[in-house]
This record gives C-alpha cells, sequence and structure tokens, in this order.
C-alpha cells in the first residue's frame, strides 16, 4: 500500500514539512508496512521557498529590505539549485505577520520590501524569478514594488505617489524610462494562491482587504484606487489588468507584476506542484491525505487541498483533507472531489488551543483517520463524498 502525505502549511502553528511528519508518523503507527511519501506543498504562500529550496539543492540567502509599515527588516529568499532561478514569497517582506494588528491598514503599507529582494536576487545574477503571493499586508497593486525598481508612478504634479493602497489615489502617469534594465531580461512566474481579479465584487479590495485591517469605507476607497490604477496602466502601458484571473492576488501585487515586467500569472500550487513532479509521484497512491490551517469556501478558488483533490481524481485516487478550522463552503469541496475533511479544533478546543497544540492534535485526527481508512468506514456506504466528517 502507498499513501501519499501532501499537505499545506498550517499556518501560524506548523510549516507543511512538519505537517507531513506528523501525519506520515500517525499512519505508519496503524500501517507500519505501508510506503508512505511526504510530498509538503504550498499554493505559493508560506514555506513556498524553504519547499523548493529542499527540493532542488538550493540555497537560502538573507537581505535587510523595508518592511510593509517602512521599517527595515531582516528577512529571505532563495536561489534554486540551478543557480539561476530566485524564489521569493512576497510574505517574507510585504506579509501581513510583520505588522502589528494595532498597524495593520492597508491604505498605508507597502509592497517596496519585495522589490528590493528582487533587486537583491538579480545582483547576484539571477534572471528567473518564481514570486509567491499569499499573506500580504498591501492592497497597493505592486506599486512600492515597481517603484523600488526605477518605476516612477507620478502624481499631477509630477511628484512621486506616496507608498501604500492610497498612493493610488493620486496616479496620473506612469514613467518607465528608469527602469531596472536587468528585470526586463528576466522572466517573471507569479505563483498565485487565489484566482480572484484586480477589481469587482470577488477583486482584492472586496474580499480580503479587511483582513488586513481596512474597514468597510476604506474597502470602498481602495476599489476606486485600484480602478484608477488599472486605467493609468491601460492608458499608459496599453495592458488591461483589471479582470485577468489571478491579478487580484496579494493585494494586486500580481497585477503590478503583470503591467510592469509581463510577469505570467500562474497557479502558485501549478508552479510548486509541477517543480516537485507532484502529478507522476502519486500516480500509484492508494490514499492521498493533504490540507492546511483553513478549509472554507475560499479554498475551491485554487488552495493546495482542491488542487491536490483534482488530481489525485483523475487517478481515482481517494483524498482526505485535515484542516485546522473548517470554515463556511467546505462542504462545496467534498463535492469537488475531496471525500472527508476532518477538523483539529471543536469547541471544547478551541482555535487558541489549537495553535498551541496543533502537532498534538494532527497526530491524534491523522492516527484516527488511519483507524477508520483501516476498517472500511470512510468510503462506500458508511461514508459518501456528500458527508463531512468533523473531529469533535
Amino acid at each position: 500500500m502507498k499513501i501519499v502525505i501532501a499537505p499545506d502549511s498550517f499556518k501560524g502553528s506548523l510549516t507543511s514539512q512538519e505537517a507531513a511528519d506528523t501525519i506520515a508518523k500517525s499512519f505508519l503507527k496503524i500501517f507500519p508496512q505501508a510506503e508512505i511519501e511526504k510530498i509538503p506543498l504550498s499554493d505559493g504562500g508560506e514555506g513556498t521557498t524553504q519547499i523548493l529550496i529542499n527540493a532542488t539543492k538550493g540555497k537560502i540567502y538573507s537581505e535587510f529590505v523595508t518592511s510593509p509599515i517602512g521599517e527595515k527588516i531582516n528577512t529571505n529568499y532563495g536561489i534554486l539549485g540551478d543557480r539561476k532561478t530566485a524564489v521569493i514569497e512576497m510574505a517574507a517582506a510585504s506579509g501581513l505577520s510583520l505588522v502589528p494588528i494595532e498597524k495593520r491598514n492597508p491604505l498605508f503599507t507597502t509592497t517596496f520590501g519585495t522589490g528590493e529582494l528582487i533587486k537583491a536576487a538579480l545582483n547576484k545574477g539571477c534572471r528567473k524569478f518564481i514570486i509567491g503571493m499569499g499573506d500580504s499586508a498591501t492592497t497597493d497593486a505592486g506599486a512600492g514594488l515597481a517603484q523600488a525598481l526605477g518605476v516612477k508612478l507620478l502624481t499631477e504634479e509630477n511628484q512621486e505617489i506616496p507608498l501604500g493602497g492610497i498612493g493610488l489615489k493620486k496616479l496620473q502617469r506612469i514613467d518607465i524610462s528608469n527602469i531596472d534594465k536587468r528585470i526586463l531580461e528576466s522572466e517573471i512566474t507569479v505563483a498565485c494562491d487565489v484566482n480572484n481579479p484586480l477589481t469587482g465584487p470577488s477583486g482584492t479590495a472586496s474580499v480580503y482587504s479587511v483582513q488586513k485591517g481596512a474597514s468597510k469605507d476604506d474597502v470602498k476607497k481602495l476599489e476606486l484606487y485600484l480602478i484608477n490604477f488599472a486605467e493609468v496602466v491601460k492608458r499608459d502601458l496599453g495592458k488591461e489588468i483589471q479582470s485577468v484571473p489571478h491579478s487580484g492576488a496579494a493585494g494586486g501585487l500580481a497585477a503590478g507584476l503583470l503591467a510592469f515586467f509581463d510577469a505570467q500569472l500562474k497557479s502558485g500550487f501549478e508552479v510548486v506542484s509541477n517543480i516537485l513532479n507532484f502529478p507522476e509521484r502519486i500516480k500509484d497512491a492508494d490514499l492521498v491525505i493533504t490540507g492546511e490551517g483553513k478549509i472554507d469556501a475560499q479554498t475551491l478558488k485554487g488552495k493546495t487541498p482542491i488542487e491536490v483533490a483534482k488530481i489525485a481524481g483523475e487517478n481515482n485516487i481517494p483524498v482526505i483533507a485535515i484542516a485546522g478550522i473548517i470554515g463556511d463552503g467546505a462542504d462545496k469541496c467534498l463535492k469537488a472531489g475531496i471525500e472527508a475533511i476532518f477538523s483539529l479544533t471543536s469547541k471544547k478546543t478551541g482555535t487558541e488551543k489549537t495553535l498551541e497544540k496543533a502537532k498534538l492534535l494532527l497526530a491524534g485526527v491523522s492516527e484516527d483517520i488511519a483507524k477508520k481508512f483501516k476498517k472500511g468506514m470512510l468510503f462506500g456506504v458508511d461514508v459518501t463524498q456528500s458527508i463531512l466528517i468533523v473531529k469533535k
């Protein structure tokens, strides 16, 4: 029997590697003779760099850059084993975890530091980039990143716009004459964790800016500012970016990378999966276990568990998912190919306790799943794809 363990990270508690190790250990207790293959995954967010560095025998580098709120921080990026391809998580320089709760406001947070990471990799000779979206603190459409690389974003008075989403309000003209020419010689792949467009009801401001600290009034303002940005881009650069799938990833950073640098916007899971050769590695599996910190309606928009289920489904391999938290809309994931979903939380444990004891809880839930699988309780007449299993 071959069992593939392929989780994303459980944000705030376990990396994807730690999650895979924990699940595998529990399954081996019940299936000591099984072939267990661990394939830690990412959809472009937290953990992408380390996963790809491990897989290609690359190297991690550190750099001082500008945080989302303008402070200097020491952070990391990676260069793959080919010594030509840089892997940069935007969250490492412009992520929400870098901003204290009381200072979170996407009107004022910037992606400037992510641009500085790109510049550092350019200085090391990289001309290929994989830039991971996800976990952003920003809604500036990559304006800060562009400014760090020499793009001039100008007001009506011919002054540089201020950093942050609020700067897009004043944008009247784009001047790329001083852009770092090395970036124009580069190939940029944007690993997007969501497929939302830049603007509209499912756009980045409407869907994600509240969790970054925006008020309802701020959301309306940011939407208008992003529309202005898109209109100036269309006029000055000749590119339509508003409705492009994935363009809303990371507060519109994906749209900015498309606009300024002709980047390719791809599913983050697809990018990581292809480098890891994931589809081939699971073809002969009897069961796949996946999971992440939260499974809900957003999981359907390109998150790891649902993408794992799609690939496994092509080979008729059953998939069980484990979530730190099960949210609204998770039942739709069952209809999209996941056989069952187990949660680490219950009314008794609560979210805080789950974060503190995630490894212990994951081990227990994983062992319980293994026992049920051994007894044949997860499939057939006992459990169908229309049933959501929640660990109590």
